[in-house]
């Protein structure tokens, strides 16, 4: 009895110290990862993007109640620079429209010359005008500046990463996969056009070495909408960068017939010179 005794408390010791080591090696995946956008956000904020985005809305129902409210297919095509800038505490992203439909929006160069090489205050506020203002080529019943193929990311970052709880999600062939939850409250990362909090889920899919992040998967959904975002990334051959090279999306508001889509991806990176100063105005 006495050995099988022992055996039983063996057992369980090396079960009690798989466990630790396996949380151990989650949170050192954490880390690397967190580690790893911090770098990519100062080493992608000196590049520019040519982002090529599809947007299409079609009826999603087959409840004849709702049929009435279905909406004829819609479809635009966008053309925009996009890119990060620097400001006090993070790396603001932009998109800039320069195309839609084939037809141009306005003066392409002129704008990313003010934006990245004048230097001015002006310059950072302007990154966040932009991002305001292409969002009205947005196609669909649902108002939104969170289709940004980089917002994901700054849930790793040491600014908010505080905010988010993240959990075991297993492996997969791409690498370790970490699932996110928004616990930060009094505003939420996202907010809807009312400003009701709206917390955040989803997975980034990193490799566990190196901590780079090869997906990320972002979640905005509750019961007025349900907001769905998908990014992958690899290297760009002509720079050797990591950069984001599709993101897929998809919204629907409850009690709707019709669903929005998107595809976006990524080609002409070109790196410019940042020297903004580091505010904003308040």
């Amino acid at each position: 009895m006495r050995g099988c005794d022992g055996a039983v408390v063996l057992f369980m010791f090396v079960l009690a110290a798989t466990s630790v080591r396996a949380q151990a090696d989650f949170q050192t995946v954490v880390s690397r990862a967190s580690a790893f956008v911090e770098a990519f956000q100062k080493d992608f904020g000196g590049m520019v993007a040519e982002e090529r985005y599809e947007q299409d809305v079609r009826a999603i129902t087959t409840n004849i109640l709702l049929r009435g409210r279905v909406a004829p297919p819609a479809r635009a095509v966008l053309r925009s620079d996009f890119g990060l800038v620097r400001t006090s505490d993070r790396w603001l992203p932009f998109r800039d429209v320069f195309e839609r439909n084939g037809m141009p929006v306005r003066d392409r160069e002129d704008r990313l010359s003010k934006l990245f090489l004048e230097g001015s205050r002006s310059a950072l506020e302007q990154a966040r005008l932009l991002m305001e203002e292409s969002s009205r080529y947005n196609i669909g019943n649902v108002s939104r500046t969170i289709n940004l193929p980089t917002m994901a990311l700054d849930f790793l970052t040491e600014l908010y990463r505080p905010r988010f709880a993240f959990t075991d999600g297993g492996r997969d062939e791409t690498g370790r996969i970490l699932v996110f939850k928004e616990t930060g409250r009094n505003p939420t990362y996202i907010a809807t056009t009312n400003n009701r909090d709206l917390p955040a889920t989803g997975r980034f899919w990193v490799e566990e070495e190196t901590g780079r992040v090869v997906k990320t998967e972002l979640n905005a959904i509750d019961t007025a909408v349900d907001a769905r975002i998908t990014v992958t990334y690899q290297t760009d051959p002509a720079s050797g960068a990591w950069v984001p090279a599709r993101m897929e999306e998809r919204y629907i508001r409850r009690g709707d017939p019709n669903e929005v889509r998107g595809l976006a991806t990524y080609s002409n990176f070109r790196r410019f010179k940042v020297e903004t100063t580091e505010e904003l105005a308040k």
